[in-house]
């Protein structure tokens, strides 16, 4: 199987690995990887994203030993519009977290208007931090928790403090 999935990931964490192990129990991966351009486009939060090169060699660390451990293949493609690969006829199946449904179904909707089948849409629910939030990256940037969704010493410092 041909599994698709998508993102900026900046900065990797538990909540993409659970993404990306998911896609490499279905089979071959290919991610792609947000463009300079279009990174910022997809933020909910007005933040930084470091460059292309810098995400996609901390993606392709992350994917050499996932694709090691299940004996898969992976590529990393640049996106360069939201809906970006999974449109192509060569995918089975995208794996999406639960705020990006919406935007799978658009997929399939576009590969439905070009002749190609839908897409199996799998949907990896949210990793949780300690705190009983979701794991975002955005956290992570705003020193709230660590990529494995662990408090930060000044989180847990104000934490105590209520």
């Amino acid at each position: 199987m041909k599994v698709a999935l998508g993102g900026t990931f900046d900065p990797v964490h538990d909540g993409h690995r659970a993404l990306f192990e998911r896609a490499f129990e279905l089979g071959d991966v290919t991610v792609g990887l947000t463009s300079d351009e279009l990174a910022p486009k997809t933020r909910n939060v007005d933040r930084y994203v470091r460059s292309f090169a810098e995400r996609r060699r901390d993606l392709a660390a992350e994917l050499d030993a996932l694709a090691e451990e299940y004996d898969r293949e992976y590529e990393i493609h640049e996106l360069v519009e939201p809906t970006g690969i999974a449109t192509e006829p060569r995918f089975d199946y995208l794996v999406v977290s639960p705020e990006t449904v919406e935007g799978a179904k658009r997929i399939n909707e576009i590969r439905v208007e070009n002749g190609a089948n839908p897409l199996e849409i799998e949907v990896v629910d949210h990793v949780l931090a300690e705190d009983d939030d979701i794991i975002s990256s955005t956290r992570i940037v705003n020193g709230e928790i660590d990529e494995h969704g662990r408090l930060t010493p000044e989180r847990k410092g104000r934490e105590a403090k209520r």
